[in-house]
């Protein structure tokens, strides 16, 4: 499977770093034209940070990793650096493939296409081939994202159930692999993907990923020395967690509350579930 893992990646890598940079050198303006017109535009750090709360989500999942620390040789070491090399690579290919999205594709045009901007900007270029192109770099980067959070979560999910707040039968393993749990968790994430639009599941996980972050930030701040982690550093963290969940839940309130109604019941049902889990598990 991390063999599997790693051809996905670095192939959705290899095709949207190669997309980015056709479509710098395809570009219908330069980068100082383009910031001259960001900088007149309406464009405010508040609308920035709004937006890097509902995108969060695209930042997260370094740490599922953790979950697989009996598995890997050196944790105390290869963690750290696999997480930070993770953030520093994925900053760099975001802002590549943004810059030349921006750069080659008119701005109304992003607005209008929304999720299928750099498809429709792709077409334009290359033809039909572009399309396809980005079409199977998503897809490649949707499946490695799902196959590296069903093995982190689900070795997760099967810790927690082994401390009793999650039935049993997720315990169980096949040569080292929790496969029920990774069964669980896939029935899961379909009857979400069926539950709403990609937008709403978007903003869902982000909510769900800056609440859960800051939880464990908290957490570690609880017990940092511990950890041996930086204070500085988990209070930053708690800070910049805190204002993204504000900030999305900000904008959730004042654009789209009925988003926002769909985000509380999932957590209502969820949170029903679990308090009659525990409940059944006491009685008995």
């Amino acid at each position: 499977m991390g063999k599997i893992e790693d051809v996905m990646v670095y192939t959705k890598l290899f095709i949207l770093l190669g997309i980015s940079l056709v479509l710098m050198t395809h570009s219908h303006t330069s980068l100082p034209h383009m910031m001259q017109d960001m900088a007149q535009s309406e464009m405010n750090i508040f609308s920035i940070l709004v937006v890097a709360s509902l995108t969060f989500v695209a930042f997260e999942g370094f740490q599922l990793v953790i979950n697989a620390v009996n598995e890997m040789e050196a944790p105390e070491k290869n963690i750290p650096k696999s997480i930070y090399l993770a953030v520093i690579i994925v900053i760099g290919v975001y802002f590549i493939l943004s810059l030349g999205a921006i750069m080659a594709i008119p701005l109304d045009d992003i607005i209008e296409k929304q999720e299928y901007a750099l498809a429709a900007g792709a077409n334009k270029i290359l033809g039909h081939w572009g399309t396809e192109l980005v079409i199977l770099g998503a897809l490649l980067a949707t499946s490695s994202a799902i196959s590296g959070t069903l093995f982190g979560a689900s070795r997760q999910m099967a810790a927690i159930a082994s401390d009793g707040y999650f039935p049993s039968f997720l315990v169980k393993r096949r040569r080292h692999i929790p496969v029920l749990a990774i069964i669980a968790m896939a029935l899961l994430a379909g009857a979400l993907i069926l539950a709403g639009d990609l937008k709403v599941i978007l903003e869902f996980g982000s909510v769900t990923f800056l609440l859960v972050s800051l939880l464990m930030a908290y957490a570690n701040f609880k017990i940092y020395k511990q950890t041996h982690s930086s204070l500085l550093l988990t209070v930053l963290a708690m800070a910049g967690l805190l204002m993204g969940t504000m900030l999305i839940l900000y904008y959730e309130a004042t654009t789209q509350i009925e988003q926002l109604y769909f985000i509380g019941g999932i957590y209502a049902i969820l949170s029903l579930g679990a308090w009659l889990y525990s409940r059944a598990s006491q009685q008995l």
